[in-house]
């Protein structure tokens, strides 16, 4: 697994590093806060920074950088400003995993903190299912 998380700034890997054994499983994490490096570092296009093509570019991204199989990718506007034209709390999740992609849109009307947090929630949920239906 490799991590891009921009609008989680490194809290879906915090999460999973509690678990003993998530070396097993986790390649490493990017934290590209800066449009800089998610179109330097990851190679994502020159697109609306919260968006479904970024969110897919940075999971694909994340996959080539660290030389995983599977790739997360969080970015969004946490707020409290909009952010490119993204209300606040908006955040788009992407999974890439098989050579395929899937990205989904949240929107958390609430304060900055929870936006994040619930943002790590999401995209482990994303990520539990995407890898279920692979085995299923």
């Amino acid at each position: 697994l490799g991590l891009a998380e921009s609008v989680t700034g490194g809290l879906i890997a915090a999460r999973l590093t509690e678990v003993p054994g998530a070396s097993d499983v986790l390649k490493g994490a990017v934290v590209p806060y800066d449009r800089v490096l998610k179109t330097g570092v990851l190679g994502a296009p020159d697109v609306a920074a919260v968006s479904e093509e970024m969110a897919l570019a940075m999971a694909e991204g994340a996959c080539r950088v660290l030389g995983a199989d599977v790739g997360l990718a969080t970015t969004g506007a946490a707020g409290p400003d909009a952010h490119e034209g993204a209300e606040p709390g908006t955040v788009w999740i992407g999974l890439h995993l098989d050579g395929g992609g899937e990205a989904v849109r949240v929107r958390f009307d609430m304060a900055r903190t929870m936006v994040r947090q619930l943002s790590t929630i999401t995209a482990l949920n994303l990520l539990r299912t995407g890898m279920l239906s692979r085995d299923g």
